[in-house]
């Protein structure tokens, strides 16, 4: 058995007339995020902990933003791409645990179902992942609504 745990962090604008997208679900928001693909925080963060945990670099440079075919898609595809990286290398998730930082809305509504899709991707039991909601108290970018950051904590094992 190997263990090996990974890092994770992304951060997106937030502007009027974009589509909120977190975890793999659309959540109803007058403000979305800003990014080359649908800019799922999230979705994000967890690829860059998987990644980094098994020491396959990072989500940019297996997902270009210079990349035309990476426009507007999907972030569960490129979790699954990972999912299917890390398991060529014969790693498997153990857990994650994440946090999302956001203002407005509240997420905490949404968090089963958030849970629901990326145990889906990831291959796992809705337990393995944990997924929490703050907000920075109205202060900085993402206190004020301007932007959203996800973290991302992994285990892997071999």
């Amino acid at each position: 058995m190997q263990l090996r745990i990974g890092y994770g962090i992304d951060v997106h604008r937030l502007a009027p007339e974009r589509p909120l997208i977190i975890g793999g679900i659309k959540i109803e928001s007058d403000l979305g995020a800003v990014g080359h693909s649908d800019a799922d925080v999230l979705l994000h963060a967890i690829c860059d902990a998987l990644l980094g945990a098994a020491n396959l670099r990072d989500i940019g440079y297996h997902f270009s933003d210079r990349d035309p075919k990476y426009k507007g898609v999907d972030s569960k595809l490129l979790l699954t791409e990972v999912v299917g990286l890390i398991q060529e290398k014969n790693y498997h998730v153990v857990n994650i645990d994440c946090t999302v930082v956001l203002e407005r809305p509240k997420l905490n509504p949404h968090i089963l179902k958030m849970q629901s899709v990326i145990a889906s991707i990831l291959q796992v039991e809705i337990d393995q992942v944990s997924i929490k909601a703050t907000t920075h108290e109205m202060v900085d970018s993402f206190g004020n609504s301007k932007a959203i950051k996800a973290y991302c904590a992994c285990l892997l094992n071999r």
